[in-house]
C-alpha cells in the first residue's frame, strides 16, 4: 500500500534519490504534467489506479509532501502504444517516442522489472494545484 498524506494517496516519481528531485522540479515548474507506471506495480501494492479528479500528494525523496496534484486523465495501454502527446506531457525532453521507450526500458530494467511492447502501463495526466508557482 502506498503512503497517505493528510488522507490523500501519495504520488512518487522515479527512484527516491536525485532522480525524484529532478522530476519533482519539472512538476513544480509546470513542464511535467504526466507520468507512466507499470500496471503490475499497482497490483503488487494492492492499489487502485488513479482516477480523474483525484488529488494526490507529490512526495520528495524523503517521503515528505512537496505539492498537490490533481489527476486529469488515466489511460491503460500496452507499452508500445504510448503516444507522443503523453511523452511530451512527461516534460523530460525526449525527442521521440522511440527515445522515450528506450529510456523507460533502461529505467525499469535497472529496477528488475523489464518491459516489452505488450507490458501494460498506466499513463497518468495531472495538473499542479498547490506547490511552487501556484496560489492557494
Amino acid at each position: 500500500m502506498w503512503a497517505r498524506v493528510d488522507g490523500r494517496r501519495s504520488f512518487e516519481l522515479g527512484t527516491a534519490d536525485e532522480m525524484r528531485t529532478g522530476l519533482n522540479q519539472l512538476v513544480l515548474s509546470g513542464r511535467k504534467t504526466a507520468s507512466t507506471g507499470l500496471l503490475a506495480v499497482y497490483t503488487e501494492e494492492a492499489e487502485g489506479v488513479e482516477y480523474p479528479g483525484e488529488t494526490l500528494a507529490l512526495l520528495d525523496k524523503d517521503g515528505a509532501g512537496v505539492a498537490l496534484i490533481e489527476v486529469t486523465g488515466v489511460t491503460l495501454k500496452p507499452f508500445a502504444e504510448v503516444t507522443w502527446d503523453h511523452v511530451e506531457a512527461e516534460g523530460e525532453g525526449h525527442a521521440s517516442v522511440r527515445e522515450w521507450r528506450a529510456g523507460h526500458r533502461r529505467y525499469w530494467d535497472r529496477l528488475g522489472t523489464p518491459v516489452d511492447d505488450r507490458t501494460m502501463v498506466v499513463c497518468v495526466g495531472f495538473r499542479l494545484i498547490e506547490g511552487s508557482g501556484t496560489h492557494r
